[in-house]
């Protein structure tokens, strides 16, 4: 009898099987999730990979980076790139495109469709930073920054030039992290990988059945609807990578930020746990198999969501190391860790609807690190509550995040 239990258990684990594949007319047999070598996907001689949309919304938040230390632009050319009008780009093929990055911003599914009061809220936040970053750190950039004072500082030993408000904080460092977790982390893990947007509607009725999608043009797609919203998500990781062989690095976002943390000793291998998460779901979406779908949705949620408490720790220690005896020196690594601690909100808890920090969490980190002078006087105890607070809902210690 033990030895009839034993073989039942083991032709249940072996049910699912791992190959490798190009081609996806063979992955829908029994079930059978076929793991391609590469974020590669073929249907009738046609890859069915396609996420155009977020390559372009990252290309536009990238021009948005690059002005944002640009004192020739106003706040109408800075708000313009955010909100696309006003043909603002240098690209013109992003003044022509129905994209915007303002748009997705706090707009996922799960978090903000039947949430608009802190979806507004949340966009309210990134067109204040960018009104200010014009009319207060522009307004001032030949100015000697001092407490209560925006302008410029330079770090000690003849170090950087950094441009603050008046309590230390660096807006264009607070738009673009904070962005990650506003746009590519909000997007891929609360809505593209949702079950809400993969099995909307008839979305899994018609991947059962192979239907095309057509969209409202009447063109054919080559691939199903559910393909394309799992392909939405790998877009705005890999939207401006090599989606077969990734380099990554390659844009100011949440690519850079895996590079990074991928690059720590205590979180190599991360880069490969998220790709390959990324190739077996889609995988798992051609063979139909929506349990090792949602298994791997469940291991990028966790994984994606650590770069960011990995990194929001990180800027943490590094600020409180460096603000003694010169706290002018702790400015930037402080505005980078307040745009990943205003991120935390986005993250999304492994098999829940939860972030692991609620906004209330995260707006009462906000207050404590702009309370009264803000950087100009937070304190090290502060910083490292802080930082302990964040690590101990994750699988890391500040003293891996932090070096």
């Amino acid at each position: 009898m033990k030895k009839v239990l034993l073989f039942l258990v083991m032709s249940a684990m072996f049910s699912l099987f791992y190959s490798c594949s190009d081609d996806e007319n063979d992955n829908d047999v029994n079930n059978e999730v076929i793991t391609p070598a590469t974020y590669s996907f073929v249907r009738d001689g046609n890859s069915t990979v396609s996420y155009s949309g977020q390559t372009t919304r990252i290309e536009m938040a990238q021009e948005l980076e690059g002005v944002l230390k640009d004192t020739s632009k106003s706040e109408e050319d800075l708000d313009g790139m955010f909100t696309n009008t006003g043909n603002k780009f240098s690209d013109a093929s992003l003044n022509e495109s129905t994209k915007n990055v303002r748009k997705k911003v706090a707009a996922s599914k799960d978090f903000f469709s039947e949430n608009a009061t802190d979806g507004t809220a949340i966009k309210g936040d990134f067109d204040s930073w960018i009104a200010a970053q014009v009319n207060e750190v522009f307004n001032n950039w030949d100015n000697d920054a001092s407490v209560g004072v925006p302008g410029k500082i330079q770090e000690s030993g003849g170090g950087s030039t950094r441009y603050i408000n008046s309590k230390g904080l660096e807006y264009n460092q607070a738009i673009i992290k904070s962005l990650i977790g506003g746009l590519m982390v909000d997007q891929i893990l609360n809505n593209y990988l949702s079950p809400a947007v993969l099995d909307e509607a008839t979305n899994r009725t018609d991947n059962d059945a192979g239907t095309l999608y057509v969209d409202s043009s009447g063109n054919v797609k080559d691939y199903t609807l559910m393909e394309h919203k799992w392909d939405e998500a790998f877009g705005y990781l890999y939207g401006l990578d090599n989606a077969t062989a990734p380099e990554l690095n390659k844009d100011k976002y949440l690519n850079k930020y895996l590079s990074r943390v991928e690059g720590d000793a205590d979180f190599t291998g991360i880069a490969d746990d998220i790709y390959n998460a990324f190739k077996l779901g889609r995988a798992a979406i051609v063979a139909k198999n929506y349990e090792v779908r949602d298994a791997q949705a469940n291991i990028l949620k966790e994984k994606i969501s650590e770069i960011i408490g990995i990194r929001a720790v990180y800027y943490l220690q590094q600020g409180k190391n460096a603000l003694s005896p010169n706290v002018q020196d702790s400015f930037h690594d402080l505005s980078e860790g307040f745009g990943f601690v205003y991120s935390l909100q986005f993250t999304r808890k492994p098999n829940s609807n939860e972030p692991y920090f609620t906004k209330s969490e995260v707006d009462g980190f906000i207050s404590i690190l702009s309370a009264g002078n803000g950087f100009w006087d937070i304190s090290e105890d502060a910083l490292e509550t802080m930082s302990n607070t964040i690590a101990s809902k994750f699988n890391f210690t500040v003293l891996q995040a932090g070096s």
